[in-house]
């Protein structure tokens, strides 16, 4: 086990600090939203948590620097699509460029007209309510106006590979 600390190096590593942060398994969503002129955009992250059950909050973050910060910064909605175990293509799909991924998979609109895919564990439809720049990265906080689940398996991202919960990664 390594246990150097960042206040002991000279340097910080930024890519043995990634790799420790790839020991914590979390499960995977796919952000998706709506453009006034109705073309879908969405995003694979896997940084969300809940913050606040009164007022029902959650939060997620992405990366100051990505093309889809104007989508998210300025759409006044979101749906946190939380993606299940045999949805791994998905989150390869909104992860990847080039095309569009809305062509190839199945969804509903939400009360807001937002995309929200089919089959998923859980989807939260969220009023874009905050966000705070910290880092590289900007974190935003959804007040959850409606959501949904199914109790299916979740998809789980550990040690930089896609699996289930009860499946081998």
């Amino acid at each position: 086990m390594n246990t150097s600390s960042p206040r002991n190096n000279a340097q910080f590593d930024s890519a043995h600090f990634r790799q420790a942060l790839s020991q914590f398994a979390t499960g995977v969503t796919v952000i998706t939203t709506r453009l006034a002129d109705g073309t879908f955009r969405g995003l694979t992250a896997s940084s969300f948590n809940s913050v606040s059950l009164d007022p029902p909050l959650v939060l997620w973050s992405l990366r100051t620097a990505a093309n889809s910060m104007p989508i998210f910064s300025g759409n006044s909605h979101y749906v946190i699509n939380v993606l299940s175990a045999d949805q791994a293509h998905m989150a390869r799909l909104f992860s990847s460029r080039g095309t569009d991924p809305f062509t190839q998979v199945e969804f509903e609109l939400s009360r807001t007209g937002q995309p929200v895919i089919k089959d998923c564990s859980a989807w939260f439809e969220c009023h874009n309510r905050s966000r705070y720049p910290e880092g590289d990265h900007v974190i935003f906080v959804g007040e959850v106006e409606h959501c949904a689940f199914a109790p299916r398996e979740p998809l789980v991202f550990h040690d930089g590979k896609l699996g289930g919960l009860h499946t081998p990664i």
